[in-house]
């Protein structure tokens, strides 16, 4: 059962992982799956890496059966180049929970965008959008020039158009949920209010 705010018998992670597999499992090799204690995206790997089994497909492992962190994942997939796919969590940088104001800073830096991208997957999904700090043992919530970044990033994708995988789980997702007529009618500023977040 899901345990997160936004609950409907609408909202199953199962839904998520066969759409997104679905759309992005030929074309991409990659996998969404969940039931994961914390995210983590591992790359196809083969048996001479040393690494473990072998796998010829990469996998976006989302936090339990929790979607919002099923469409973060997704979101984070989506922001990755083709390089950084290639890397477990696309080599980057990450400070567990009780950062300091510095690691906090830089966090709310690089989550801009993929936060914004799971606040146009939210929408389409029918979900509520909470921006995340991630940082609750400093007990901080989102800092307002976070919530403004992000509201910023989401026009932007509305007025300039998002990229190709961003567009695919969009309709993929507005076509399940039906929550719009089409992405064009989704990716409308006026669906994204800044008091969604404020």
């Amino acid at each position: 059962m899901l345990t997160e705010v936004g609950n409907t018998n609408r909202h199953d992670c199962r839904d998520l992982v066969r759409l997104f597999d679905q759309t992005f499992l030929k074309s991409h090799l990659t996998r969404l799956r969940g039931g994961a204690l914390e995210p983590l995206y591992r790359p196809a790997s083969d048996a001479s890496s040393g690494e473990g089994a072998a796998s010829d497909v990469h996998c976006i492992w989302f936090t339990r059966d929790y979607f919002a962190s099923a469409l973060h994942e997704v979101a984070h997939w989506c922001v990755a180049g083709h390089e950084r796919r290639q890397r477990e969590d696309y080599g980057y940088w990450y400070a567990p929970d009780g950062r300091t104001e510095a690691e906090q800073a830089l966090f709310e830096r690089v989550e801009v965008r993929p936060q914004a991208l799971e606040w146009l997957f939210s929408r389409a999904a029918g979900w509520r959008f909470r921006p995340s700090a991630d940082n609750l043992a400093a007990n901080q919530g989102p800092s307002e020039s976070f919530k403004q970044a992000i509201h910023a990033q989401v026009l932007r994708f509305c007025r300039e158009g998002v990229s190709e995988r961003v567009r695919a789980f969009l309709e993929a997702l507005v076509s399940f949920y039906g929550t719009a007529a089409n992405v064009e009618a989704l990716l409308d500023e006026r669906h994204f209010s800044w008091d969604e977040v404020a």
